[in-house]
């Protein structure tokens, strides 16, 4: 049965959908020799290049995957950087097939956790708004923050692309230059839980995301390292994005792996 090419690609783990979606707007990906239209579907007898190369084995993807990995400061999320920076994909499993995608980013100066899978539609559906899936971030806050501020943080700030706010704000302890918050929401502007900090006239000292959906950092996943999701994972993190999740198959587990040197 025919299905849309964003849909199968994603599936393939070639990318995101959103990714795959400016591919086509930019006559990157042909189908059958004519350039793909949004929407367009395709079968398991329809010949698909990306860049002019042939996609091969669409229909036949391995069983998803996911994998948390724990970002440390001072790397990037993107695939290569022109400065030369640390990657986060220089140190992931190699995958026979297709690509891992990242599920949200975090910034150079933010650490925690990541999660990355070869199922570019579980990717598209868990970043996207409609889903409100929880973010949680452990803030460390310079200076003493007024009982006003907070509420404010939790009723609404004016940010440059709109007004923003946290959901909840757990105070985590701690006093004057190394007081800790954890705060709650459930989108992923760039960089929105400095911004509302900072919006408010207080200095972000350390971030770092311990919690994504139903799945937590905790404290056996070291900096640099990497752990797959159990099979109950896995079944809550399709759960949360609305879809089913995917049929056991003979992938194996992996142990928790450090960084390559």
């Amino acid at each position: 049965m025919a299905e849309r090419i964003q849909k199968v690609l994603a599936r393939a783990g070639l990318g995101s959908r959103r990714a795959i979606e400016g591919w086509i707007e930019q006559g990157r990906i042909r189908v059958n020799g004519l350039p793909a239209k949004l929407g367009d579907r395709i079968g398991p007898d329809d010949r698909v290049t990306l860049d002019g190369k042939a996609l091969t084995n669409l229909w036949n993807t391995p069983r998803a995957r996911v994998i948390a990995y724990h970002k440390p400061v001072g790397e990037v999320c993107t695939r290569q950087d022109p400065e030369g920076r640390p990657t986060i994909y220089d140190h992931l499993p190699p995958l026979p097939h297709g690509r891992w995608i990242g599920i949200g980013r975090l910034d150079l100066n933010t650490s925690g956790l990541l999660l990355l899978t070869t199922d570019g539609e579980l990717a598209n559906r868990l970043m996207h708004p409609s889903r409100e899936v929880e973010r949680e971030y452990a803030v460390r806050v310079l200076g003493d923050v007024r009982p006003e501020d907070l509420e404010a943080l939790q009723t609404g700030v004016e940010l440059e692309d709109g007004p923003a706010r946290f959901d909840r704000i757990l105070d985590a302890g701690g006093s004057g230059s190394n007081h800790w918050y954890h705060v709650i929401l459930r989108e992923g502007r760039n960089r929105e839980v400095r911004r509302l900090w900072e919006a408010l006239g207080y200095a972000v000292s350390r971030l770092i995301r311990v919690r994504y959906g139903n799945i937590e950092l905790g404290r056996a996943l070291r900096p640099g390292k990497w752990r797959e999701l159990t099979p109950a994972e896995m079944a809550e993190l399709y759960r949360l994005a609305g879809m089913s999740p995917p049929a056991r198959g003979s992938t194996r587990r992996k142990k928790t792996r450090s960084r390559r040197r």
